[in-house]
């Protein structure tokens, strides 16, 4: 088992917690330090933050879903050929075929990452919601006749070749993906990189239009214009779309605002201030390699205005996990304070 690998790290979202593990376990370097990757950096190189707010009526139960990072874009795609690591990445119809590349991969020393459907792991409970979207686990090394994995527990898990092939065949959109790394490296982490991913982030946020793929008719329900029409919906006490409405029935309500709650504070669509400050972070770090001069200026002050903004999605988060009657009045309020300032820090990323 590569010595390096650590599965009990702080991490405030899943995917660049465990590249930044990987590729630390890989001996992947920071051109910039020298020093391994910090998940700071790889969130920011994979685009950051963003928003995107929606709610299905079913028969039984109303849902609602919230995503903070930045989404739906490739995430791990950006943050992995940014970072300069060289990263192999195959994907098979084939179990046999699938298995002998990863035991190739873990002969080489170091971890290789495939996707799952968690709830098909032997020690997981299904999620209807989590397991629509499959998830990044690190296989660390063979054991016996098994492997050794990462999903995310704080320890690794043993796991046989037969039940890790089902849970990585049981989604045909990635079917058997893997990724690993290679010798050599990929393009090299530079200044423009930087800009490029921040660019993109605040883009993003500021963007009129429903990103590449999305429906026109659904621009609203993305970036700072999904956050004004959530605080519209919240206040609306009258027509069908007003969450007074659709979560009038109180079960309803308890329901759709715990999934909620979960996902703004859970570590896999979201994470700590809604990954605000971690943000700030990777600006931090940023500026200290970009040289001196106006744009350090603008990164240092973008990173004091997501860190602020960090404490006001905490709040909102824990107003919507209260018990009781929903405040919808008070989330309203909460959400329009925070549109407000996310619009300001994207325009100061947007000088940049």
């Amino acid at each position: 088992m590569p010595a390096a690998y650590d599965p009990t790290t702080t991490i405030s979202h899943w995917d660049a917690g465990l590249w930044a593990r990987v590729l630390a376990a890989s001996g992947t370097l920071n051109p910039f330090t020298r020093e391994p990757f910090t998940e700071a950096m790889l969130a920011g190189l994979g685009g950051g933050i963003g928003f995107m707010i929606f709610t299905f009526e079913y028969k039984d139960i109303t849902t609602a879903s919230v995503v903070t990072r930045f989404h739906p874009g490739p995430y791990v795609e950006n943050l992995l050929a940014r970072s300069g690591a060289a990263v192999s990445i195959a994907q098979t119809g084939s179990a046999e075929l699938a298995q002998a590349r990863l035991d190739a991969a873990l002969e080489t020393g170091v971890p290789a990452v495939v996707r799952v459907v968690h709830g098909k792991l032997p020690w997981a409970a299904d999620d209807a919601l989590a397991d629509t979207d499959s998830l990044d686990i690190a296989v660390v090394a063979r054991d016996g006749a098994g492997y050794l994995v990462d999903d995310g527990g704080g320890r690794l898990e043993r796991i046989g070749a037969v039940a890790l092939a089902a849970a990585r065949g049981s989604r045909k959109a990635d079917k058997h993906w893997q990724a690993h790394v290679g010798p050599g490296s990929g393009n090299m982490l530079t200044r423009e990189v930087f800009a490029q991913a921040i660019a993109q982030t605040a883009g993003a946020l500021l963007a009129q239009g429903a990103p590449a793929g999305i429906p026109a008719d659904y621009a609203k329900n993305f970036g700072i214009a999904g956050m004004k029409s959530w605080a519209h919906w919240l206040s609306d006490t009258s027509s069908k779309r007003g969450w007074a409405k659709i979560f009038g029935d109180p079960n309803r309500a308890a329901a759709g605002l715990s999934m909620l709650c979960g996902l703004l504070a859970g570590r896999r669509y979201s994470g700590p201030g809604a990954l605000r400050p971690i943000y700030a972070e990777f600006l931090r770090e940023a500026g200290t390699f970009s040289g001196s001069g106006i744009e350090d200026s603008i990164l240092t002050d973008a990173a004091m205005q997501y860190r602020q903004l960090g404490a006001h999605w905490d709040d909102l988060t824990a107003l919507v996990g209260a018990p009781g009657e929903p405040d919808f009045t008070g989330m309203a309020n909460a959400v329009e304070v925070i549109a407000d300032l996310e619009t300001e820090a994207a325009r100061t990323l947007h000088k940049f």
